[in-house]
């Protein structure tokens, strides 16, 4: 019995822990122009919620923040991202660093 409540209640705080990251991407988001030193706040709490219990942030929200200095990441800004062969090169301004990831053209629909 009372381990069938624990595990309902680590669902139900990793559910709130996603939404609580999600709304912490979005605030940072919204912020970026305005309050930079906030945004970057608003990275670091979503990365120790992550952390804490133990929930992946999403592909896109992994992207948002540079690997290397944790900063979250404008392309324009902040960052600069190219094409290069079948990867996605992204550099960040901060710290100089450059991030990879792969990508993949989808097939033409024939009809």
């Amino acid at each position: 019995m009372a381990q069938n409540r624990r595990k309902k209640n680590k669902d139900l705080s990793k559910k709130i822990a996603e939404e609580r990251i999600e709304i912490l991407f979005e605030l940072a988001d919204r912020n970026f122009k305005t309050h930079p030193e906030r945004t970057q706040r608003y990275v670091t709490l979503a990365r120790l919620i992550g952390m804490r219990y133990r929930v992946r942030l999403v592909r896109d929200q992994k992207r948002r923040i540079c690997k290397h200095c944790y900063s979250y990441l404008v392309p324009g800004s902040n960052c600069r991202v190219r094409l290069k062969g079948s990867t996605v090169l992204t550099t960040c301004f901060s710290c100089g660093k450059q991030s990879r990831y792969p990508y993949y053209e989808k097939p033409a629909a024939e009809n």
